[in-house]
């Protein structure tokens, strides 16, 4: 018996084939939802609740200018940003300082002073070496040690 070739069929198979093609090319590019224990952690302002070792921020007075105790990362290095927190998310990036490997002391300069008495996070981003920071375009940067993206939640004082 002789079996028919079905139009319907071989439709059906391409489109199952385009879209789980599309799905393997594509894996990486779709925001991931915040677990629930990314939202804990942003609502934590304790340093010592720090899941990195790779940023270290201490609270500090609110101003024009946050100081990032230290970052320990490789050469060619990082931006490091300052952002606000805005219902326990990341927001607004305030500002972003480049440095070139592990550096203590580091001051960024913000567009927007911070507010005493809130919390705000200083989190890392690879360059893609074009020499100006953008969060749109810049990718977090991953801790190899916890495999969470490198953010440090701090507080301001009067």
């Amino acid at each position: 018996m002789r079996e028919r070739f079905s139009t319907n069929s071989f439709i059906a198979g391409v489109m199952l084939g385009i879209l789980l093609t599309g799905t393997w090319f594509f894996r990486d590019t779709f925001p991931s939802v915040p677990s629930e224990s990314s939202m804990l952690l942003a609502t934590s302002t304790s340093a010592t609740n720090q899941e990195s070792s790779a940023i270290s921020v201490a609270k500090q007075p609110s101003g024009d200018t946050v100081v990032v105790e230290s970052v320990t990362v490789p050469p060619p290095g990082v931006w490091v940003a300052v952002r606000e927190i805005t219902g326990g998310d990341l927001g607004n990036v305030l500002g972003a300082v480049h440095i070139n490997g592990p550096l203590s002391g580091v001051i960024v300069p913000l567009l927007r002073a911070t507010a005493p008495d809130r919390t705000y996070a200083v989190e890392l981003y690879r360059d893609d070496n074009n020499g100006v920071f953008d969060a749109a375009v810049n990718s977090v940067y991953i801790d190899f040690d916890t495999g969470a993206r490198v953010v440090a939640y701090f507080t301001t004082a009067e």
